[in-house]
């Protein structure tokens, strides 16, 4: 960090924005936050530890965040470069989005333990943070988190996909846990539901004996599915637990310090999160974790989303992830394990933290410069590859087939005469195309429109239109028809051909529809000896076998110079250097800063890059 701030008193303005707040778990990792600072805003107390170092600069912070409507594209267009250091994909691909409209550079920074990385995006020149395909979250067939189990993932995701989302979450999302008894398996009635007047006891203990026991059994009865697996055991309270035990379970309706965070293992005298509990343990732990939600967070009920930071809903999911991998023959975790795999964390190591601010500085002087010629894309590795721990790499050009920048149409396959809008909508524009509120248009109609200032009668017809199926619109979406994507706060347009089929692997297309367009994802390697090479993988679909001039294929890359200096000759490269993929893994770090610099007058007006 001291890199950093070395820079900071040559420049006008700095903005800090951050949603967070600072926790314990943050203090190991960094060089800014004390004891005394934990749950105060990120941004407001790296002003003010900045500003010991450095009090002649101008630092505004921000509690706020960064996809906020307030910091739109002409509020980025204020700055010469921004500096990004987010935690999730869809808010960096935002920020890029941002950069683009806005005509401002970018540096992309992540770690992930002892891996980290620093890239530079400029618009025209560069390749933008989404020209690549990013790794997504591994998703799992249905079948095999409601049925067949083998890892203790699977049952991290039942137990917070399914179970907490089902108690806890919105009623109305469908869900694919068994709802019914073996009492009313023709009734409608919902066992989740709490009765009027339901002992809480007797209640949490009914949930426990549906999802671990009763509906093992039901799974039991299909022999077919078990012929070549491991059979599970159903586990009633019963058995994990002597009565007594039960009667004794907890002091949750005792506990003394009502104003501190609800917790079952402080309930029940647990106190080592990395201890793997027994099966009794985590019965105890499942049932005093639901009774807590009842008792001191039941005005939350029916809106809660599973977050690795609240304490209460890591336990319950943690327990109930135990109890079925218990089922199911699968080794138990401890709380500490299964917080990291329910909130996919990596936990930070402070020095790649520093390593990459230091790197994140230089890049931003360089593009402040306007010194491109000697931007680098480096990335952090874990051990020396030609005696190096910094892997340096020149950028590389603009994807062509990229639909962010290069605004290349994709291609959706879908069932027109069997998926409703709604899932085009949810599945592919919000969560794979990352667009937050999106008009669809086919030619001149607007299918869809999300975001504030509509009108209340088009609100309800776009609402309808989301439950129709998509060949039942009011303009037809059928097979080649194109659809046109906007997203005004991120400026952003794209188009996406419709490709009808009938057809779809529940295993390999879960979705129920596919979605390409953008060159084929690769894998990024850097191999033994230090070289970067890609990988095909196994999902793209453009390969035939057939030989092709590798200069003109979209997607190839050329180095920095060489595009820029095409572009000054005002000529066009005729052997673009072929090099292969531009990055290592890419790494996502665990904390969400966006810094934007302006540059103080005193050094005269730099020549923006275009």
């Amino acid at each position: 960090m001291e890199a950093f701030l070395l820079r900071l008193n040559s420049l006008r303005l700095i903005y800090f924005i951050d949603l967070d707040t600072i926790e314990v778990s943050n203090l190991n990792r960094q060089f800014l936050f004390r004891q005394s600072h934990v749950g105060q805003s990120k941004a407001k107390v790296s002003r003010y530890a900045v500003l010991k170092f450095r009090p002649n600069i101008n630092i505004t912070s921000y509690h706020a965040n960064v996809k906020d409507a307030q910091f739109n594209v002409k509020f980025f267009k204020q700055f010469n470069v921004v500096l990004n250091g987010l935690d999730n994909l869809d808010a960096r691909r935002h920020v890029n989005r941002l950069c683009l409209a806005a005509e401002v550079p970018l540096v992309e920074s992540g770690t992930t333990g002892f891996l980290g990385q620093v890239t530079v995006h400029v618009k025209g020149k560069t390749e933008c943070y989404e020209c690549q395909p990013k790794p997504v979250p591994k998703s799992y067939p249905v079948c095999t988190i409601t049925s067949t189990p083998s890892k203790f993932v699977h049952c991290i995701v039942w137990a917070k996909d399914l179970l907490f989302a089902k108690l806890f979450g919105d009623k109305n999302r469908d869900n694919d846990l068994n709802v019914h008894s073996k009492d009313d398996s023709s009734s409608k009635t919902d066992l989740f539901e709490r009765n009027v007047d339901e002992d809480l006891e007797q209640y949490a203990r009914r949930i426990f004996d549906h999802v671990f026991g009763y509906n093992i059994e039901v799974a039991l009865a299909n022999e077919e599915t078990w012929k070549n697996r491991k059979r599970p055991y159903p586990i009633y309270v019963r058995d994990a637990l002597r009565e007594d035990a039960v009667q004794q379970n907890g002091c949750s309706q005792d506990t003394k310090n009502a104003g501190q965070e609800s917790s079952a293992m402080a309930s029940l005298g647990l106190r080592n999160t990395q201890e793997i509990w027994s099966l009794a343990d985590n019965s105890k732990v499942f049932l005093e974790a639901l009774k807590l939600f009842f008792e001191k967070r039941e005005k939350d009920i029916g809106n809660l989303i599973f977050d690795k930071d609240d304490q209460l809903a890591v336990e319950f999911v943690t327990a109930a992830a135990n109890i079925r991998a218990s089922s199911f023959g699968i080794p138990l975790h401890s709380l500490f394990e299964a917080k990291g795999v329910a909130g996919n964390i990596v936990h930070a190591v402070a020095t790649t933290n520093a390593i990459i601010a230091g790197l994140i500085v230089i890049e931003a002087i360089k593009v402040l410069k306007g010194d491109y010629q000697n931007y680098r894309m480096t990335y952090c590795l874990e051990h020396p590859s030609r005696n190096m721990l910094l892997m340096p790499v020149e950028p590389f050009e603009p994807n062509k087939s990229c639909y962010v920048c290069s605004e290349t149409p994709l291609i959706l396959e879908v069932n027109t005469k069997t998926t409703k809008l709604r899932e085009v909508i949810d599945k592919v524009i919000k969560s794979k195309l990352g667009i937050n509120f999106p008009s669809v248009m086919i030619g001149s109609t607007v299918i869809f429109e999300d975001g504030d200032g509509l009108e209340e009668d088009e609100a309800v017809n776009y609402a309808l239109n989301l439950e129709k199926i998509l060949a039942e619109l009011p303009a037809p979406v059928v097979n080649d028809t194109k659809l046109a994507v906007e997203d005004f706060q991120q400026e952003l347009k794209c188009s996406i051909n419709i490709k009808h089929r009938d057809e779809f692997d529940e295993e390999k297309e879960p979705d129920g529809m596919v979605l390409a367009g953008w060159s084929g994802p690769v894998d990024k390697q850097i191999t033994s000896n230090g070289e970067i090479r890609s990988v095909p993988s196994s999902s793209r679909d453009d390969v035939d076998g057939t030989a092709e001039d590798i200069s003109a294929k979209p997607g190839m890359k050329r180095k920095l110079n060489e595009i820029l200096d095409s572009k000054e000759n005002c000529d066009t490269a005729q052997n673009p250097t072929d090099v292969s993929s531009n990055s290592a893994q890419v790494v996502e770090d665990d904390d969400d800063d966006v810094l934007m610099f302006d540059e103080d007058p005193k050094l005269g007006k730099r020549k923006r890059l275009q």
